[in-house]
């Protein structure tokens, strides 16, 4: 045809709309089929390794406080690890089921250091014995507050809850549980940017562009892209502590950025078995106990909305609110045997385990379950597992920029089933995430500023019991969403599916889809026992 004549019209398939899918079909390998062993004991160790940034960052930061010091702080990490073998391990046999690794809680740190800071300990002179009853302290409130998680999981109380969360509110809870992470994102590469920023390029390197330039016959840059890329920059910060870099820098910068300062190796002892009342006896306070059981309340909202990421990764169907009904009983069982053994910290599921799933195409059961292997048994072996938790810490929050956003993207991704041309579901999306973000901010930085938040009495328990839920971006989030979903225009028809509610109708209950008994059925027969519902 002469001339510059229109163009001809699309084909009509051109025009369709991407296709709504209930399971992410890209995954390699889902829940029930596990990789080759070999390739999944290296994955299990991959797990292992990013799961130690949480297990080191926290009693790094609590148990300088209580008065302990570097072998205080080796054998909290040991423990923290010891337990949270165990409890992944449950979570994947008995709980959700899920390739959910269940770690540290960042939540549970604002009432455990107001319980560090409580009158009744400051007057110890001797260091090791304040250490000693304030751990004890926390294991007491730590004791009541998994009674809430426990009580709500098993008693069918969250799970009617769950039923009527809609796709609509789940994103914001899905999406802030990683997004909302991002505190400990760059700004945690920041404390040592020569050795955080070449671990993010590696990592865009490793696992976006080399799988598509160097065709291998099975992914291997992308699915091991962790342990590629921290074994070199590893290796970089080593050589620049050798070599003196840092022989006359801060005493920070030393600290963030040098191989041999965390002071684990020195502080860990060859092999020692972590045991349950090792401190000593727990002390029980009232009012800590009441600020902690809220905290431990926030952790399952924010787990459950990590749960719901890490169902979404490993390429299964929406979790049915039966399960994770159970999963967040087996949470409290686990917030439960961190008390006894004495974390210093709740249970959570790991987020930035939960992203490794998305990275690697791989959410296969087995190899989280070998990941929990792995920390038991370098948890007793101390020194092996100290050289592994002394990775400077820039290098963990380089990977947590990408993990987090897989994450808070998953959460994006369930605006799919939702009506995005509705202003009410506009609304609803755009004040609970606003208002997620920005009422924390506040609490944050009046905290930051002040030194305590902005509901201050005399009585440091009851300002947890405010302060702690506001402070959670997630929970502030899902709080908004839930109530104006479930409130706003209700009772008509049209609403309905503008929020995606009926995508989930076949998930409510755990028998109207048979793939959720292939992904959610206990093991060894034992659904006669507990059926789900």
């Amino acid at each position: 045809m002469a001339g510059g004549g229109a163009a001809p019209p699309p084909k009509q398939e051109e025009l369709q709309p991407h296709q709504v899918k209930d399971q992410l079909h890209s995954v390699s390998y889902c829940i029930t089929s596990p990789p080759p062993w070999p390739e999944a004991v290296i994955l299990g160790f991959q797990h292992y390794i990013v799961m130690l940034g949480t297990s080191v960052i926290i009693p790094s930061a609590l148990v300088p406080q209580m008065g302990g010091g570097n072998e205080e702080k080796a054998r909290v990490i040991q423990t923290l690890l010891f337990v949270a073998g165990i409890n992944t391990l449950c979570q994947s046999f008995f709980g959700t089921r899920l390739p959910a690794v269940m770690g540290g809680s960042y939540t549970i740190v604002a009432p455990t250091i107001s319980i560090i800071m409580a009158g009744r300990y400051s007057n110890e002179a001797d260091p090791h014995e304040k250490f000693l009853r304030t751990m004890r302290g926390t294991q007491g409130a730590l004791i009541i507050a998994s009674t809430i998680q426990i009580i709500l999981g098993f008693s069918g109380l969250w799970r009617n809850v769950v039923k009527l969360l809609s796709p609509l509110s789940a994103v914001p809870l899905v999406s802030l549980a990683g997004f909302g992470l991002y505190e400990l994102g760059f700004p945690g590469v920041a404390k040592c940017v020569e050795i955080g920023l070449p671990e993010i390029i590696l990592m865009l390197i490793f696992s976006q562009y080399l799988p598509h330039a160097v065709h291998a016959a099975k992914p291997v840059f992308d699915r091991f892209s962790v342990i590629f890329t921290i074994a070199i920059v590893w290796l970089y910060a080593y050589i620049l502590t050798v070599s003196g870099a840092y022989k006359n820098a801060r005493t920070k910068t030393q600290v963030h950025c040098r191989v041999d300062r965390s002071g684990l190796i020195g502080g860990a002892p060859w092999i020692r078995v972590p045991y349950p009342f090792q401190w000593g006896a727990p002390t029980f306070d009232a009012g800590e106990s009441f600020a902690m059981m809220v905290a431990a309340f926030v952790a399952l909202v924010e787990s459950s909305g990590t749960f719901i990421a890490v169902s979404r990764y490993a390429s299964a169907t929406m979790i049915p609110p039966s399960v994770l009904g159970r999963g967040i009983g087996w949470q409290g069982i686990g917030t439960l045997l961190g008390a006894f053994f004495g974390t210093a910290n709740g249970t959570a599921v790991s987020v930035e385990n939960a992203g490794l799933l998305a990275l690697t195409h791989v959410g296969s059961r087995r190899v989280v379950q070998i990941s929990a292997g792995f920390m038991i048994f370098f948890s007793i072996l101390g020194k092996f597992g100290a050289i592994f938790a002394s990775i400077p810490l820039p290098i963990f929050a380089a990977l947590y920029c990408i993990f987090f956003a897989y994450i808070g993207a998953c959460g994006l991704s369930f605006l799919q089933f939702c009506n995005l041309n509705s202003f009410r579901t506009k609304f609803i999306m755009g004040f609970s995430l606003f208002m997620g973000l920005s009422v924390p901010q506040y609490f944050n930085e009046y905290t930051s500023v002040a030194g305590y938040g902005p509901v201050h009495t005399g009585a440091r328990w009851f300002n947890d019991m405010i302060n702690v839920p506001f402070s959670s971006k997630p929970f502030v989030a899902v709080l908004v969403a839930f109530f104006l979903d479930n409130t706003i225009q209700v009772r008509d028809s049209g609403v309905r599916r503008d929020r995606g509610y009926h995508w989930w109708d076949k998930f409510r209950s755990f028998k109207t889809d048979s793939r959720s008994e292939e992904f959610y059925s206990l093991p060894f027969n034992l659904n006669k026992f507990f059926p789900s519902v």
